[in-house]
């Protein structure tokens, strides 16, 4: 993935929203078991590599730059996507539920994106202000994903894991 496809930081982490909302939307028009385990795949990769570069990178860089909260929330956004990502990666189209859980992870997904994509208040339009470069941030992210595609592609990527949600035991 070339760097210079992407104007900055947040042009990449757009790119992935778009494409993973793609995925949702070819989700809901499969039909066969194969084609909607096949794009549930697909759906989570993308998530677990966004979630990586932006916990790992993003959100560390603008951390005391913008509002807490909105850094917060997102954590805690993520970790209940992570959860219904663990879950779908470990069951199949065919058993009961599986339509329901990527349908409301795809819900989240959108909630999550607007808040972050929105203008004046939200987190990239705080970030914007921060004074931060977001080129060098982009080529920092842009390395990282570029592991975690060739990590996903050699063998798979592990379990996501929650950062900000204890799991309380059952």
């Amino acid at each position: 993935m070339p760097h210079e496809n992407f104007t900055d930081a947040i042009a990449l982490l757009k790119a992935d929203h778009r494409r993973v909302m793609d995925l949702f939307e070819d989700y809901e028009k499969a039909r066969s078991s194969d084609r909607k385990k096949n794009i549930a795949r697909n759906i989570c990769d993308e998530l677990k590599i966004h979630t990586t570069i932006e916990e790992e990178i993003f959100y560390p860089t603008f951390r005391g730059k913008i509002e807490d909260n909105v850094l917060d929330e997102a954590y805690v956004e993520h970790d209940g996507a992570k959860l219904l990502i663990n879950d779908i990666e470990s069951s199949s189209p065919d058993e009961e539920f599986y339509d329901a859980k990527v349908k409301v992870l795809s819900e989240d997904i959108k909630h999550h994106v607007r808040e972050e994509e929105a203008p004046s208040e939200g987190m990239f339009a705080q970030c914007r202000k921060a004074g931060v470069d977001l080129v060098a941030l982009r080529d920092e992210l842009a390395r990282r994903k570029e592991e975690l595609l060739a990590q996903a592609k050699a063998g798979g990527l592990p379990a996501a894991k929650p950062n900000a949600l204890r799991l309380v035991p059952a």
